[in-house]
């Protein structure tokens, strides 16, 4: 039986969707109004499920208080109220679309929280979610370079 714990966070951010080396013809028809050179932003709805085994004295799999901190430290403060393009390292050479959100914030937290990481979900709208649930192994789910195989999950 597996047991997992999810935790929900929420942050605010605005992010460009482009290439740069790419024509606004391209970007546009690509990305339609998210390429928009002023950018744009969301009210980002985060859940982090981890898995663990629980603990006989305290009855958790995971100190909540430690994986808030850890979320706080790895993702929010470089996240909130961040333009994700300009101010977060790992989208200076990769889009920041949410499916790449999904797999930055599961490497930042990865070996930082004392539990399995088994997916990362982000709503970006009402309408629009995204998942990165975590292979049988987590170490190829590192494998993943944020600046390299743009669009490959590996």
């Amino acid at each position: 039986m597996k047991l997992l714990l999810t935790r929900r966070y929420s942050f605010a951010a605005s992010h460009r969707l482009f290439r740069a080396d790419w024509n606004n013809a391209e970007n546009e028809r690509a990305f339609g109004k998210c390429a928009n050179p002023y950018g744009h932003g969301h009210n980002y709805l985060l859940e982090i499920s981890v898995s663990g085994t629980v603990d006989p004295a305290t009855g958790m799999i995971v100190n909540l208080a430690d994986l808030d901190e850890a979320v706080q430290v790895k993702v929010l403060d470089d996240f909130d109220h961040a333009n994700l393009n300009e101010q977060v390292p790992e989208f200076r050479d990769c889009i920041p679309t949410t499916e790449n959100l999904c797999r930055v914030i599961f490497r930042r937290l990865s070996g930082f929280v004392n539990a399995r990481i088994e997916r990362i979900r982000i709503e970006e709208t009402g309408r629009n979610s995204f998942e990165y649930i975590a292979r049988g192994g987590s170490q190829r789910d590192l494998e993943w370079s944020a600046g390299g195989r743009e669009g490959s999950d590996g």
